[in-house]
């Protein structure tokens, strides 16, 4: 698949922006803060429902505007799509698709995207969090449908999370709350598929992640990942597992399926949650264990090691959408990334995405991005695409 044009309204910096885009690497050069990432971001927001920047849409939406349109045209084995979405500032975001309305949760199903920037670094060094939104942001791309299975489970936890909070204001002992097993039912029904999907992708990451880390690096350091599960015994949350030492979080060995481990946990953990009015297993709580030379990446790593990680997972995220997807491949973009890599390591990464249908870049400096990626160049200042050789050297 790739974006062959995008149209900005009120987005960020830009009032109004029209790109044509080309099948390859497109790159996009500007100082910073001039709007060369808003452009990318914007097309990472159709395909994650997020920005890789801020974790609420009012920042996405121009200053004293009520809403900000985000509109791409797509194309695929010789099929156009027209796919919209509008971020309101109150109010629920919409979204069509060849100006037909959909539900915003069902973009993914027409436009996917992997983009790597700086910030990523997070997924690696952060709180769990972040890479349980990282693995379900993949999961969506990779099977849409788990978005209302995601939706649905938050919805269910934080009802549940209602109830056992009422229940430790008023004293209610677990025998008393025969509501309380109504939501353990689809708390279990629900988490059980999200932690066996996070499973499967974990797995299926194993293989992408060794081939792109060698790809970038030229060296093979082992890079592997490990679920770290709450209805095993590990919580990502206390436990700080990632980054405890090689042993940390070692998963628990059990025949037993998903569901019954479950229920089990929630049993176990009945009297803990009455007490502090929260639900304390579930996928919500689970981690995954990012590790190079059997050492947790994070708190042992080198600040390259780490970047490189990072990089090797979006990748290998990219690879698998590519080998599983029906849209052909998914749109790689690279927000700032060449100027932190030395020339063997931007030679190698320019080699390692040469094959996918459509590269963005971003970089604040043309001599940065190796020369084999900067055919189709576009030059940005103060929210303007410039057009001219005279406006290039002004800006």
């Amino acid at each position: 698949m790739i974006v062959t044009h995008l149209n900005l309204s009120n987005y960020r910096n830009y009032a109004v922006a029209d790109v044509a885009m080309t099948p390859g690497a497109n790159l996009f050069v500007g100082r910073n803060g001039q709007g060369k990432t808003n452009l990318v971001e914007a097309l990472g927001y159709l395909s994650t429902l997020g920005s890789h920047r801020v974790s609420t849409d009012a920042a996405l939406i121009r200053a004293g505007e009520d809403a900000a349109i985000i509109r791409a045209r797509l194309q695929h084995n010789g099929r156009d799509l027209l796919a919209e979405v509008q971020i309101n500032r109150t109010g629920a975001n919409r979204a069509q698709i060849n100006r037909g309305q959909i539900k915003p949760r069902e973009l993914p199903r027409y436009f996917s995207s992997v983009l790597f920037a700086p910030e990523d670094l997070g997924i690696i060094r952060g709180d769990p969090s972040g890479r349980r939104r990282f693995l379900d942001q993949l999961l969506i791309l990779h099977t849409p449908r788990l978005a209302g299975v995601l939706t649905d489970y938050e919805r269910t936890l934080k009802q549940r999370n209602s109830l056992l909070k009422s229940a430790r204001l008023s004293g209610l002992k677990a025998n008393q709350l025969t509501t309380l097993e109504i939501w353990d039912d689809k708390l279990v029904s629900l988490g059980s598929e999200i932690i066996d999907e996070r499973m499967a992708l974990v797995t299926s990451l194993e293989q992408p992640i060794r081939d792109a880390y060698a790809s970038v690096v030229g060296d093979d350091h082992g890079p592997a990942l490990t679920a770290l599960l709450s209805i095993d015994g590990v919580d990502a949350d206390t436990d700080a597992a990632s980054s405890a030492g090689p042993a940390a979080g070692a998963p628990v060995e059990s025949t037993a399926d998903t569901a019954e481990r479950f229920r089990a946990a929630l049993a176990l953990q009945r009297r803990s949650e009455l007490e502090r009015g929260l639900t304390l297993v579930g996928p919500h709580r689970d981690d995954v264990l990012f590790e190079l030379n059997a050492l947790p990446v994070k708190g042992y790593a080198s600040h390259g090691e780490t970047w490189s990680f990072a990089l090797a997972l979006k990748l290998a995220s990219a690879e698998l959408l590519r080998r599983d997807s029906n849209t052909g491949d998914p749109v790689l973009i690279l927000d700032d990334v060449f100027a932190e890599l030395d020339l063997n390591r931007r030679a190698r990464l320019a080699a390692a995405v040469a094959g996918f249908e459509q590269v963005l870049i971003t970089a604040a400096v043309l001599d940065d991005v190796p020369q084999g990626l900067t055919a189709h160049t576009e030059h940005i200042s103060a929210g303007r695409i410039l057009e001219t050789a005279a406006e290039v050297s002004r800006g």
